[in-house]
């Protein structure tokens, strides 16, 4: 009830001017506290000199990001870059063998960086899931599946698989954990979609063309098998104006790197958290900003790494999975995810294969234990993430026991006595609550536990009336331009639906 109900331009306008003013509020503070501690002892190890003629330092405390446009840059520029051009000549001269360059190049580049015994390694995981898809059992793929993917997760036998990577140098265990993390998925994906289709008669060559397409073997996005295998398949075929989409997505990715990069040298949002001290002493809206900041970064982390993986792709004919959903937008835990082909991955071969229609309280309730059991290993066992899964399980269900109650007895009649205009902002309003939870759940792994406890008392318990329901405004104006942009793209995609059918 007032999902498509539009509310009046003047109160859309209120709700912008709000949410703006108090972004900038925000960001005025965050700003301030990176100037005073620029040169605090604590940030020294990771706020660096940056842009020496404007004497503005850089804050280069993710590795990760530092590694790939730095001293990684030129390997990853020269590596896609070979991609393109080899597959657009297999393209031209000889289509029908395209898929065997692509697994041509992917093996030799694994060889180039990870060495051969590294990649016997992983043709020795390619194998026994190969071997297990002939034997026609979903249940004993998946669990062998499982299996490969805790021993690269968990030691001892993580330290010895370590060992086959030839030579050392910073990104390694990045590399490790991507491509041997990547590939066990892949090679599960496509056992269990063997055992789906034992008709199509799958080849192990089809699972090396599969695994080791160079432009998601270490960073993935993944692609379940059925969709790669019928796409690399096609006659590569350009449709009009997509040339123009994949320029205009590397473009974005370009701006991307430098909004990042630009951001970096002016506010320090992974280094404060790391200095509680310095952390307590910001007002409670910077405080907030700091929270929120962090999960928005990541976000823009995840989009700009599968964005430059999928211009590659899109440019190899293929439609692979698009980035995660801003979490700007997200005020439902059904939605939150920060990989989509992750997402896609678990939900088609654990969570809506055991939830079903994830209508039903008890099937929902063991589909996502069973989805965050997984989740869990792939994340690598520990404390922290072992809290990020029971906390972002509870949300998941909590959401569907909520929307159970509300359709029963007296909440329904209650609701059903609202103005549709009135339902929408009740339900805005428990949006803006549930988009807190997800920051505050999703913060524990991001930063720290600490660092979460102090937002957590500061926003709820210490600020509480007036920091608390004044971030619960601004949020419930947020979730409210949300929903008016969900609502004008559910019209016009209504209304694209018609047009065809009338021609």
């Amino acid at each position: 009830m007032g999902i498509k109900t539009p509310l009046p331009v003047a109160e859309l306008g209120l709700y912008s001017l709000v949410l703006s003013g108090s972004l900038a509020y925000a960001g005025r503070g965050l700003l301030e506290a990176s100037q005073d501690g620029a040169h605090r002892k604590a940030f020294r190890e990771s706020v660096r000199p940056g842009w020496e003629y404007l004497g503005r330092k850089m804050d280069v405390a993710d590795f990760e990001w530092v590694m790939w446009f730095t001293s990684f840059r030129n390997v990853i520029v020269f590596a896609l870059s070979g991609h393109v051009l080899f597959a657009k000549l297999c393209t031209m001269v000889a289509p029908q063998l395209r898929s065997w360059m692509y697994a041509a190049y992917g093996v030799l580049a694994v060889v180039g960086t990870m060495g051969p015994w590294y990649l016997l390694l992983l043709l020795g995981h390619c194998v026994s899931l190969y071997v297990a898809s002939l034997l026609g059992q979903p249940w004993l793929c998946l669990a062998l599946g499982l299996a490969s993917l805790a021993s690269f997760k968990m030691d001892p036998l993580t330290s010895w698989q370590s060992g086959f990577v030839t030579g050392t140098f910073d990104l390694q265990d990045v590399l490790f954990h991507g491509g041997s993390g990547f590939t066990v998925l892949r090679c599960a994906s496509f056992a269990l979609e063997s055992c789906a289709h034992p008709d199509r008669r799958y080849s192990f060559a089809d699972l090396i063309k599969y695994n080791f397409y160079l432009p998601f073997f270490f960073f993935g996005p993944i692609m379940t098998f059925d969709r790669f295998h019928a796409q690399v398949s096609q006659e590569p075929v350009r449709q009009e104006g997509e040339l123009w989409r994949i320029q205009a997505q590397a473009g974005l990715s370009a701006a991307a790197i430098v909004a990042v990069d630009v951001f970096f040298h002016f506010f320090y949002i992974l280094t404060i958290p790391g200095d509680l001290k310095f952390a307590s002493r910001l007002p409670d809206s910077a405080l907030a900003g700091l929270a929120y900041s962090n999960l928005v970064y990541d976000w823009v982390k995840a989009s700009v790494l599968f964005g430059v993986v999928n211009t590659v792709a899109r440019l190899d004919h293929l439609d692979p999975p698009q980035p995660p959903k801003c979490i700007t937008a997200l005020y439902v835990f059904g939605e939150t995810h920060f990989d989509r082909g992750i997402n896609d991955w678990l939900c088609k071969y654990v969570y809506d294969h055991i939830g079903g229609d994830h209508s039903a309280v008890i099937p929902e309730l063991v589909a996502s234990v069973a989805t965050f059991v997984v989740t869990t290993l792939w994340l690598g066992p520990c404390d922290i993430v072992y809290l990020w899964s029971v906390l972002n399980c509870f949300g998941l269900n909590f959401e569907l026991w909520v929307q159970k109650l509300a359709e029963r007895g007296p909440l329904a009649q209650i609701e059903a006595r609202l103005s549709e205009q009135m339902s929408r902002r009740v339900r805005a309003l428990c949006g803006a609550v549930n988009f807190w939870a997800i920051i505050m759940y999703n913060l524990v792994s991001l930063n720290s536990l600490e660092f979460t406890e102090l937002v957590a008392r500061r926003l709820i318990l210490t600020g509480f009336p007036q920091t608390t329901l004044a971030i619960l405004f601004v949020t419930y104006c947020g979730v409210q331009l949300v929903k008016e942009r969900e609502r004008t793209l559910a019209l016009e995609e209504e209304q694209r639906e018609d047009k065809e059918k009338l021609e």
